[in-house]
């Protein structure tokens, strides 16, 4: 059986030389890789109690919605600016180059409620803290952060201290 890193495309020196880009678009692309990242962030859950899964655009939505579905749980999803059509509360955060802002329905986690945040990648960690400030402004407990890959070698950790994180790859470098 193959493990879901079998499944990542590494492509060196992308989008700049010394880096090597993680492309998790070949798990999508391969129905058993598929089923074994979204079986894979189910197992991180199985055990706890909450409520939704809040995912961001786009790989957030790929990954947060099938958990979601399997565990019979809502799903919210936090977009980029301007997307959302009802009232909204946003956050700004860092970019490595500028800033950027995302935004959540002001409706979307009602106070108490239980919340894992489920995306793709951890780099920086600056849009999962953005998110958890979201969720936290609306009333919302984050108690589980789950990602497919990590790239450890970032540090996007630090900004996550106190909270449950959990990757199901971790990359080491950047």
């Amino acid at each position: 059986m193959k493990k879901l890193e079998d499944y990542i495309r590494s492509i060196p020196d992308f989008p700049e030389p010394g880096i090597i880009f993680r492309d998790v678009t070949t798990i999508l692309q391969d129905a058993d890789g598929l089923k074994l990242a979204v079986d894979s962030l189910r197992d991180m859950v199985k055990d706890l109690d909450y409520d939704v899964v809040v995912g961001p655009e786009s790989r957030g939505f790929i990954f947060g919605v099938p958990v979601a579905y399997a565990e019979h749980k809502s799903f919210v999803p936090v977009r980029k600016k301007g997307k959302l059509p009802c009232e909204t509360v946003s956050m700004e955060y860092d970019l490595e180059y500028g800033t950027a802002v995302i935004e959540m329905h002001k409706d979307a986690i009602k106070p108490g409620q239980k919340v894992v945040i489920v995306d793709d990648l951890i780099a920086t960690g600056g849009t999962t803290e953005a998110i958890i400030k979201l969720i936290e402004m609306l009333g919302g407990e984050v108690v589980k952060i789950c990602f497919v890959m990590e790239l450890a070698g970032l540090k996007g950790r630090d900004h996550l201290k106190g909270y449950d994180v959990d990757s199901v790859i971790i990359y080491e470098g950047k």
